[in-house]
């Protein structure tokens, strides 16, 4: 009986150790509210201020919302968080939280707090998001084209059933790779694909991966790709790397 709840008791902290490191990755990314809005941010891998590093936005999408600094952390600011792909790939991710639809406010606190940070690369800042992240993705470089120098947004589109948002003439030059699922019954393709004939009508540089079979929740492929997806270009001046974070970090201003 006693070997038995001792056993019982190793599983119990065996658990609570697993638990506790899937939880550590969080703890990179440091909380502080800027202007009222809460944020998180992780800094590079090894931090050198004689360097200068690449930065990412990440948006949540409706899951994150709220005031609680916390639930904007998703999948993919744990595979960003990961040692090997800190190393390889050294950058700031700057994770918002809103409460509402991303929007010009968030995107002004956002650069004023960039101003803040040391040693970021300015002619680097990248933006990713998925579904309500995925389509203020889309807004954001809409709103200041000339602020970001990649795009990449997962089961989102910019479109709404009144109205549409995205003009693709003033988006057209920014390096945009998007994520959809065929299946996906929250934002469907169809919208993205829209976004993606027009831009590609224009000559446009934008990359679009389908992933054949999957619904909404797509977003923990981005950064690691999965076997299921296709990728078509919209033009021959779209990179053709095939790794995300290479692309990524092969954009520039």
């Amino acid at each position: 009986m006693k070997v038995l709840k001792w056993f019982a008791c190793l599983a119990f902290c065996l658990v609570g150790v697993a638990g506790n490191a899937q939880e550590d990755w969080k703890s990179l990314y440091a909380p502080q509210i800027f202007e009222e809005m809460p944020c998180r941010v992780m800094r590079p891998f090894e931090f050198d201020v004689e360097k200068t590093y690449p930065l990412i936005v990440s948006l949540h999408g409706a899951g994150g919302k709220g005031s609680n600094n916390a639930k904007q952390l998703k999948d993919w600011n744990r595979q960003l968080a990961e040692k090997q792909r800190r190393k390889d790939f050294p950058c700031y991710v700057v994770a918002p939280q809103a409460e509402g639809l991303w929007d010009a406010s968030h995107l002004n606190k956002l650069k004023s707090l960039i101003k803040t940070l040391p040693s970021v690369d300015r002619d680097r800042i990248y933006i990713m998001g998925h579904s309500m992240g995925g389509h203020g993705t889309y807004i954001f470089i809409q709103l200041d084209a000339e602020y970001f120098a990649a795009a990449a947004p997962s089961a989102g589109s910019g479109l709404r059933r009144t109205k549409e948002f995205i003009d693709p003439n003033k988006i057209k030059d920014i390096p945009i790779w998007a994520f959809h699922g065929d299946k996906d019954g929250t934002c469907p393709i169809e919208k993205d694909q829209k976004v993606f004939q027009a831009i590609k009508k224009l000559g446009g540089v934008m990359k679009l991966t389908t992933w054949a079979g999957d619904k909404h929740g797509v977003s923990g492929k981005m950064i690691t790709g999965a076997a299921n997806g296709a990728t078509e270009s919209s033009s021959d001046r779209c990179d053709k790397e095939t790794d995300f974070m290479t692309w990524l970090f092969l954009q520039s201003k």
